[in-house]
């Protein structure tokens, strides 16, 4: 029985067009996704994220003038104090929110166990559930279940049979 082995310089290639290495680059380290959990849950000032995250000033700094440089922050004079900045959240940044639901989900899953607290939904106060990928007609999809579409072609692979397409 031969094995399917992947093309390698595919892989490589559609790697270097995939969107996710972009994404990484400006949130996927700790500090950046720490400071969007706390503009997430209404840290505005960056002595608030200094001291809520523990951060020494020159990476904090370093890392709110990547996020908002990245569209994820807007940083802002406060209207009550015109010496200090406020650093809020642009659509970009609040359409993160899923993303960061989904590591902490997992992290409980597979590294930490459940927190103390849980996110909830405000009008029923039940806690979310589990993010998932879901098809069209909401069908909870996995891995097995997916394949992959050229946007330009229409042309359809199966995973196994794609291995020049990535994630």
């Amino acid at each position: 029985m031969s094995e399917i082995q992947p093309d390698i310089e595919a892989f490589k290639q559609a790697a270097l067009r995939c969107p996710l290495p972009e994404a990484i680059e400006l949130i996927g380290e700790k500090w950046a996704f720490l400071i969007l959990r706390g503009a997430l849950n209404g840290l505005q000032h960056f002595e608030q994220f200094q001291a809520g995250l523990g951060i020494a000033r020159n990476i904090l700094s370093d890392r709110l003038t990547k996020l908002v440089e990245g569209g994820i922050l807007i940083r802002e004079d406060d209207p009550d104090d015109r010496r200090k900045k406020v650093y809020s959240l642009t659509d970009k940044g609040e359409a993160l929110l899923p993303v960061v639901v989904a590591l902490r989900q997992w992290g409980e899953t597979w590294c930490h166990g459940p927190a103390d607290i849980q996110l909830a939904d405000q009008q029923t106060g039940q806690p979310v559930q589990q993010i998932a990928l879901h098809a069209k007609d909401g069908r909870k999809l996995a891995l097995k279940d997916l394949m992959w579409v050229d946007r330009r072609t229409g042309a359809t692979l199966r995973r196994h049979q794609a291995p020049g397409i990535d994630l």
